[in-house]
């Protein structure tokens, strides 16, 4: 056996060998040590490196501007007097900034009381949503049972298949069909009713992809929370409330989001079931024509001379949005990190 001072020589002449070997091929060239195959992928190699960086900028610059652009015109048009709209010296910058448009529109869309009623049935619907959803999504992530992957093949469907398919068959339903006996026998007509309902049966806006995203979530918690659970004696029930949703915090939070959003901007479905102007979306999608009539006497105008306000209406639209995003954009991206829905 060697000596450890013959150990120590050892790996001091191994040392010294391979700095001796690191200076020859700076001296002569790596290329010189490879072959041509391995010069030829270093090259291409070399050659992406360079050009990804300009690629990936000429990308995102383009994302940039067409997500940016109708944001920076809104804007732009929103806080200008409208005649400066046809003056062809102002483009983005007006020459002078007015709070006047965003005024008169709060007041025509009665901003105050129509955007109460929109949070209380949003509100209300989401959580509906995101609890029969994560619900669902359970059932389909953790149990065996008959028909299961039909079920699921029907909640694809609902991904799939635009909500316009069903809107007539549920509008004959909530007018005069059975379910009207929860309304005294009453048309459903402009209830809440009508966007309560189909959240509480996991039904509602976009309930299939809510519904795809728990059951992909729950899929990918270790099935140990659950044994030790019923080892402890929970039920399938005291296990979902005590274990699982405690784990699926971010989840949870970023369907809530989503469901809040999709039913903010809704007024094909809204405009369906109610026949009064009760929410921002509504109120938006008609904005043109009550402007015609609250401000301009009936008279017909252009949309050139009335955009101004439309766009000032835009900025009441998506303002609480926008609040609410900034305050919860961390746990937002956070949730969709975790929740498989990169998967979709």
């Amino acid at each position: 056996m060697a000596t450890k001072k013959e150990e120590k020589q050892f790996e001091k002449e191994r040392k010294k060998a391979r700095k001796e070997r690191m200076k020859h091929m700076k001296e002569v060239g790596i290329e010189h040590f490879l072959t041509p195959e391995q010069i030829r992928y270093n090259r291409r190699q070399a050659l992406l490196g360079s050009i990804w960086p300009i690629f990936r900028f000429l990308i995102l610059f383009g994302l940039s501007f067409i997500i940016l652009y109708p944001m920076i015109f809104m804007v732009s048009t929103a806080f200008r007097p409208s005649e400066q709209m046809n003056d062809p010296s102002i483009i983005w910058l007006p020459k002078e900034f007015t709070l006047d448009n965003v005024k008169d529109v709060w007041n025509i869309m009665n901003y105050t009381s129509t955007a109460l009623n929109t949070v209380l049935l949003n509100l209300i619907a989401s959580v509906l949503e995101v609890v029969s959803c994560s619900i669902t999504g359970y059932g389909f992530a953790r149990f065996k049972f008959k028909g299961k992957n039909l079920l699921f093949a029907i909640v694809t469907l609902m991904i799939i298949v635009p909500p316009q398919i069903i809107t007539i068959p549920l509008f004959m339903q909530y007018s005069f069909g059975w379910i009207t006996f929860l309304n005294g026998g009453d048309s459903l007509i402009n209830s809440p009713l009508t966007m309560y309902l189909p959240a509480l049966f996991a039904n509602g806006i976009r309930a299939g992809l809510f519904i795809y995203i728990f059951r992909q979530f729950f899929r990918g918690l270790p099935k140990e929370l659950e044994d030790a659970a019923y080892l402890d004696g929970c039920g399938p029930l005291r296990t979902y409330v005590t274990v699982m949703i405690p784990n699926a915090k971010t989840s949870f939070l970023t369907v809530f989001l989503f469901a809040i959003v999709w039913y903010w901007n809704d007024f094909y479905i809204s405009s369906s079931y109610f026949t009064r102007n009760d929410t921002v979306a509504l109120m938006l999608k008609n904005l043109d024509a009550t402007l015609i009539q609250d401000l301009f006497a009936g008279q017909q105008v252009g949309i050139r001379q009335m955009i101004v306000w439309l766009e000032a209406g835009c900025i009441l639209s998506i303002t609480p949005i926008l609040i609410m995003y900034i305050f919860l954009q961390r746990y937002f991206i956070e949730g969709v990190e975790r929740s498989g829905i990169t998967g979709i």
